[in-house]
């Protein structure tokens, strides 16, 4: 069976990342998370002080992109992508609200966006992996061989988060994740630097009401068409 490249984008919390990382472990294929990229350099502002939280440093973020590589290592146990900040593993904090908040205010910046851009195409050289994130199949790999569009109603997104927070201990309020996800919808659709939008080959895929067993199911037979013999 022919290796390919399978590029996922989609609106934030649509489970992107927990199904490339499962269809990645079905088919043997290496997973690179995107959007975690953009989280780590987020998290970096806020440790460095270059975010207050809300504002950006930008000429000080700048000035220290050349000090910041992402970089991802298979867990041996769960087989599941960690996220390395500089050789720190980051994987937890990268998914917190405060990261949340800002996340698609550095992904907007068009230095930052060249630099994870750059660091991508350099882990996709070889065939076999899944990336997902915003614009994986439109601006970094657009020759991608299998690109997925994925969306759901905001509604259900923030519900997902508010749940993840949830079981991780947290305390979350559901009308203020509603209220980020869709400043993220916002602000991803609208940026002049690789806008949120449909690759025109893409395959739209609209979970709102898919359980992930299904989700699965439906990809490893797109799958599975594009690479038979």
């Amino acid at each position: 069976m022919r290796k390919i490249t399978i590029a996922i984008d989609g609106f934030s919390s649509c489970g992107k990342s927990t199904m490339a990382k499962s269809l990645a472990r079905s088919i043997g294929y290496l997973y690179f998370d995107s959007g975690a990229m953009y989280r780590a350099v987020s998290l970096y502002c806020l440790e460095q002080g270059i975010s207050d939280g809300d504002n950006i440093d930008v000429e000080k973020l700048k000035a220290s992109m050349h000090k910041i590589r992402i970089t991802f290592e298979c867990d041996t146990e769960t087989k599941n992508s960690i996220t390395f900040l500089n050789g720190e593993n980051v994987e937890t904090e990268i998914r917190s609200l405060r990261v949340s908040r800002i996340v698609s205010k550095v992904a907007a910046l068009d230095f930052v966006r060249s630099e994870m851009i750059a660091q991508q195409r350099e882990m996709g050289k070889q065939k076999g992996f899944v990336m997902d994130g915003r614009d994986i199949g439109t601006t970094v790999f657009p020759d991608a061989e299998m690109k997925i569009f994925v969306t759901a109603s905001a509604e259900v997104r923030a519900q997902r988060r508010f749940d993840e927070l949830k079981n991780r201990g947290d305390n979350p309020d559901y009308n203020e994740i509603l209220e980020n996800v869709l400043q993220r919808d916002h602000l991803d659709q609208t940026r002049e630097i690789s806008p949120l939008r449909k690759a025109d080959d893409a395959i739209l895929l609209d979970n709102s009401h898919m359980t992930l067993d299904e989700q699965q199911d439906w990809l490893y037979k797109k799958f599975s068409e594009l690479t038979k013999e």
